[in-house]
């Protein structure tokens, strides 16, 4: 019976290492899985960003309006000065003109073509002058 009780043994030794293994098996070893998320939170935002935010879109578009308007006044000034530089241009010609006729004519140049003229004081300058003298010179 020996023999019969040893090999009890041993195949009780072998179905509990079997049963530890099986167990073993099924458990399985700890696995880490990545789980990507498909859903996002927007950031949580102060109002204090979002006027800020707010402010600085607005700024971007005042600056583009800005640059916008001070190239359309630039290209009308430069309109204006080709039609300035076109009449000063007239004005040459009919000046070298006039100075041909008269030289022809034998009409003498005056000394002084144009004169200085006292210009004329408003009516209202004058109130303003007494009002802007000092208090001593103030007559009652």
């Amino acid at each position: 019976m020996k023999a019969g009780g040893n090999l009890l043994a041993v195949a009780a030794i072998a179905v509990c290492c079997l049963v530890v293994w099986f167990c073993a098996s099924i458990k399985g070893s700890p696995k880490t899985y990545e789980v990507q998320p498909w859903i996002t939170v927007p950031e949580y935002r102060t109002e204090a960003a979002r006027a800020m935010d707010a402010y600085e879109r607005l700024m971007d578009r005042y600056v583009d309006l800005t640059e916008r308007s001070l190239f359309n006044v630039s290209t009308d000034v430069r309109e204006v000065l080709k039609k300035l530089d076109g009449v000063d241009q007239k004005l040459i010609e009919l000046c070298t003109r006039i100075a041909r006729i008269e030289k022809t004519l034998g009409i003498e140049q005056p000394a002084a073509s144009i004169e200085a003229k006292p210009q004329p004081t408003p009516p209202d300058n004058t109130a303003n002058e007494k009002s802007s003298a000092s208090p001593m010179e103030i007559e009652d």
